[in-house]
């Protein structure tokens, strides 16, 4: 499966919040079509497409299928990702820089109208 592949399936909100419940813990299709408000046929499907993917891991345990999330397919989506975290964070620590500055000039003003200087 290509990153593009990933890319699409994880692109669709209800696929999305179906690995996000997954997440939190392992689930039956009951489970989902209930906390998802979704029809069984349609959590079926997008849980065919995520097993294909390889985000999802599916069990079974008597007559239950017990479906999990496999998160290393996400791998290649993190990858990709570090480049523009790392931009964003060297933004975040700018700012922080300019914050402190800030506080630090304020403080002095304070301290230099406290003195009377």
């Amino acid at each position: 499966m290509t990153l593009h592949d990933i890319y699409a399936i994880i692109a669709e909100p209800s696929r999305r919040r179906i690995l996000d419940c997954l997440l939190r813990s392992d689930s039956t299709v009951k489970d989902l079509t209930e906390e998802l408000g979704l029809s069984q046929p349609l959590v079926s499907s997008h849980l065919r497409l995520l097993r294909e993917s390889g985000l999802v891991r599916v069990q079974s345990d008597a007559q239950r299928r017990i479906y999990s999330l496999d998160a290393s397919p996400l791998t290649g989506v993190d990858e990709w990702l570090s480049a523009y975290r790392d931009k964003w964070n060297r933004h975040v620590d700018k700012l922080e820089e300019h914050l402190d500055r800030r506080k630090r000039l304020k403080e002095e003003k304070q301290a230099d109208e406290t003195t009377g200087e």
